[in-house]
């Protein structure tokens, strides 16, 4: 017990004589950003196509600021207004062929999750989606397993445990990460590897911004509190599994000591998002068998 007491306090501190460079000065672009990416969620159409505009406006802002600074903080902000600006886009109008194309893959893509969580009677609980859904839906599962107490469920939580585990490995990630001098440089083809002063900020932003995560992040929150991580999506596999062990997962995808997440490509307006996956209630099984009796 004393061990994984150990464990725990190791993932919520800062590593041992060293830690992430300190928090960047408050921006008010980023905070107006991420105000935006959430109206772009909006059922009101003007919302939208008025976020988007918004949107488009700060990252020609960005792209003329940068090109006079080149450091990494200013290249890490034009690169998080170009993220924006490319999902805006797709707020643009489109045509009735293509917006029925989405709406279908949209479908078919809740079909295909809602099989798996059937087949290991999960359900879908939906986080919010704010930049923060990997860590929100992380922490929620951390807690149902009593991993971390209910107070500490949120996504700062599992954003420091990710930010203290790689900075403290960045072996096993900077050779997986591109570098951000390479991604920025006009006509730049071939990212490269990240520098390790580059890593210093990357690990910054995992920490300290609404930057969003993926695989690498779900690898050293699976490695930070010990747990195997499966990620529902649709598509092959249906299940992506991260073991902290880094060997191929041996074990029963139906245990009960595993973090369950689903991956939405086309399911929110936001475009990718992570919801967690809770046990399913009575209530929801006997909907299900309802419908299923009723045909």
């Amino acid at each position: 017990m004393g061990s994984k007491k150990n464990k725990l306090k190791k993932a919520f501190s800062p590593p041992f004589q060293q830690s992430p460079p300190p928090p960047p000065e408050s921006n008010d672009d980023a905070d107006l950003l991420d105000d935006l990416l959430s109206q772009l969620d909006s059922q009101n159409q003007t919302v939208k196509t008025e976020s988007a505009q918004m949107i488009q406006d700060i990252n020609k802002a960005q792209e003329a600021e940068s090109g006079r600074k080149k450091d990494p903080k200013s290249r890490f902000q034009a690169r998080q207004a170009r993220k924006a600006a490319a999902l805006a886009e797709s707020y643009s109008p489109s045509n009735p062929d293509a917006e029925a194309r989405l709406v279908k893959e949209a479908k078919d893509e809740e079909t295909n999750i809602k099989r798996v969580c059937d087949e290991l009677n999960v359900q879908i609980h939906e986080i919010n989606p704010d930049g923060h859904c990997l860590y929100s839906a992380i922490a929620d599962q951390l807690a149902l397993l009593a991993i971390i107490p209910p107070i500490q469920a949120n996504h700062a939580t599992t954003r420091l445990a990710a930010c203290n585990y790689m900075y403290s490995h960045p072996d096993d990630f900077i050779p997986f990460l591109p570098s951000t001098s390479g991604e920025d440089g006009p006509g730049a083809l071939n990212a490269g590897i990240i520098s390790p002063k580059q890593f210093e900020y990357y690990c910054q932003a995992v920490r300290d911004t609404s930057e969003w995560g993926g695989e690498p992040e779900i690898l050293a929150l699976s490695r930070a509190f010990n747990v195997p991580i499966h990620v529902i999506q649709s598509g092959t596999p249906p299940i992506v599994i991260h073991n902290p062990t880094g060997t191929p997962y041996d074990g029963d995808v139906r245990d009960k000591r595993i973090v369950r997440i689903s991956y939405h490509r086309r399911m929110y307006g936001l475009g990718e998002h992570y919801n967690s996956l809770r046990p399913q209630s009575k209530i929801s099984n006997l909907s299900q068998s309802i419908q299923k009796v009723l045909g």
